[in-house]
């Protein structure tokens, strides 16, 4: 094996010679310029170091809940289910709040009859299911959303399977503007009271807990303007890959780019 060799003098001067002349340049007109004071860096300062740090959460956000779908036993993959009979289970575990003239989501409940042509058809509350692999396990899971009347909330959920069996890992419910899957995560954009703000919630998956999980939570300026005719009514928590396929089982739908994709 031949001796390494030191590198020259010649060369290791090179790079210092080559800053000196890019700082010659500095008071030329077309060289570098000064961008003025930066400021004063300042670490975070605890507050009440002498409180003892909490050992239990004092609310319950359900932020790594899953839940089996009861009744959906799964025999291939996500794309055989029906949406449509996920939120007809749904509602037929919560009769309290989809059936009577009196519950909250009463319409909801109704317009499920004009859901024979499936998600995302017609006065159809649910809306077009999408699919994407968010675990990283190289198989899809199913973002699902479907409006909650006759009110302006609309609820979504993530679906995975587990062992055949249909495993909700994400649900949340608000007055949406803009829904987004970007990598892992679930991006869930809503109006805010404040003027020009905006709320921004992001769930990514979890491998530990096995569920999407709330890892992201802010207020974000969008410019100038009035509060949303209808305001987020509630920001309620909850637990809650490269391709992105829009559309029902067996529809005629590609998949998408490898870009977020807005549900909205």
């Amino acid at each position: 094996m031949p001796p390494l060799r030191r590198p020259s003098r010649a060369l290791l001067a090179a790079p210092a010679v080559a800053v000196l002349a890019l700082l010659s340049g500095c008071g030329d007109a077309d060289g570098l310029r000064a961008a003025g004071a930066t400021p004063t860096a300042t670490g975070p300062a605890r507050l009440w170091p002498e409180l003892a740090p909490a050992s239990s959460p004092a609310f319950d956000f359900d932020e790594a809940e899953t839940k089996v779908i009861k009744g959906m036993r799964v025999a291939d993959g996500i794309h055989d289910v029906d949406p449509v009979a996920i939120v007809r289970a749904e509602i037929a575990g919560s009769p309290a709040e989809y059936d009577g003239e009196k519950a909250k989501y009463r319409e909801t409940a109704r317009r499920m009859a004009d859901c024979a042509d499936g998600a995302g058809r017609g006065r159809c509350p649910v809306l077009r299911p999408y699919y994407r692999d968010l675990t990283g396990d190289g198989r899809d899971e199913l973002t699902l959303g479907f409006r909650q009347l006759p009110g302006t909330l609309t609820a979504v959920r993530v679906y995975t399977v587990e062992r055949h069996r249909l495993v909700q890992v994400m649900h949340y419910e608000d007055a949406l503007s803009r829904v987004e899957l970007a990598g892992h995560s679930v991006i869930i954009r809503s109006p805010s009271e404040v003027a020009g703000y905006e709320y921004r919630l992001q769930w990514t998956w979890d491998p530990d807990q096995k569920a999407m999980l709330l890892t992201q939570d802010e207020m974000l300026r969008i410019g100038e303007g009035s509060p949303s005719p209808t305001p987020s009514p509630t920001r309620s928590r909850s637990a809650a890959s490269p391709s992105l396929s829009p559309g029902s089982p067996g529809s005629a739908d590609s998949p998408a780019s490898p870009d977020p994709a807005a549900i909205r």
